[in-house]
């Protein structure tokens, strides 16, 4: 089992910033892929926002953030910390962190149905 903590969530008006923490716990070794999602709308799909897989700190970004946000990991502290800049009122989401074995060989899955474990989310919201 993985235990997820995400933190940082937040009010911003367009253009501002705002940095995520995600910290896990537990059995890491089922956390080769760690990264976040977000979603919107609880009836639409979980959309990826960053993903790394730890053991070698490659990262793939959903393509609405690309450019935009920043992923970086601290592995001594099991955790995966998100810089957001030039936010958008179209990147008001829910924030999830995730983690799971979610691999083919040494790349993660960008897919939210593959990863196993999830923290409780934290809200961003972005005026205008």
């Amino acid at each position: 089992q993985v235990q997820l903590q995400e933190s940082g969530g937040g009010s911003v008006q367009a253009g501002g910033s705002l940095r995520l923490s995600c910290v896990a716990s537990g059995y890491m070794t089922s956390a080769a892929c760690m990264g976040v999602f977000r979603q919107d709308d609880p009836r639409k799909a979980r959309e990826l926002v960053a993903t790394l897989y730890r053991s070698d700190g490659q990262i793939w970004y959903g393509a609405s953030v690309s450019g935009r946000f920043a992923a970086y990991q601290d592995k001594g502290a099991n955790a995966v910390y998100l810089q957001m800049e030039s936010l958008e009122p179209e990147d008001t989401a829910m924030y999830y962190c995730a983690a799971g074995r979610a691999t083919y060989g040494r790349v993660c899955y960008t897919d939210a149905s593959w990863y196993d474990y999830w923290g409780q989310g934290t809200r961003v919201t972005v005026s205008s």
